[in-house]
């Protein structure tokens, strides 16, 4: 693998523990460094940072909150 691909993922231990769990991404980088990209890309996928995963997120706890909510108007009553 490159030096500088080396450094980067030095420097990024997230993206270097994407790398352990999903190996074929060494030979990628060994004949393509420049696929670096595509691996943050895969890497943001993996760690469900898209913004669409956010949002998903998001919207489950406001759905899980307002459930709570109404159990609690139903308990109350």
């Amino acid at each position: 693998m490159d030096k500088q691909v080396q450094e980067y993922l030095a420097k990024n231990p997230s993206l270097a523990n994407f790398i352990r769990y999903n190996p074929v991404w060494y030979r990628y980088l060994t004949r393509d460094p420049s696929s670096i990209k595509e691996m943050e890309k895969e890497a943001k996928v993996f760690y469900g940072k898209t913004i669409s995963q956010r949002v998903e997120r998001i919207n489950n706890s406001v759905q899980m909150l307002n459930m709570v909510m109404q159990f609690a108007g139903v308990m109350k009553d």
